[in-house]
């Protein structure tokens, strides 16, 4: 493990206080834990910016086309108007 040194404003320090007791973990452990699921959101974002590069509208065409003209099964038709 390493350890980082943050300067956070009195303010946000209190909010990572209240929500780390509110979660029953420690401050250093709220922290690390919300910096994880962060660095995970960011990385999924560029992973699907990548593979909509690769994306095309002709093959998306093509892959619906494939899709019977049937109507909805329940629950899933359209809510009536």
């Amino acid at each position: 493990m390493t350890t980082l040194n943050l300067q956070l404003s009195d303010a946000v320090l209190a909010k990572l206080r209240d929500l780390a007791e509110k979660e029953n973990v420690s401050v250093d452990e709220f922290a690390a834990a919300t910096l994880a699921q962060r660095a995970a959101a960011a990385s999924q974002v560029e992973y699907l910016a990548q593979r909509a590069t690769r994306g095309s509208r002709e093959k998306f065409l093509r892959a619906m086309s494939k899709v019977p003209n049937v109507p909805p099964v329940p629950p899933d038709e359209a809510p009536p108007e």
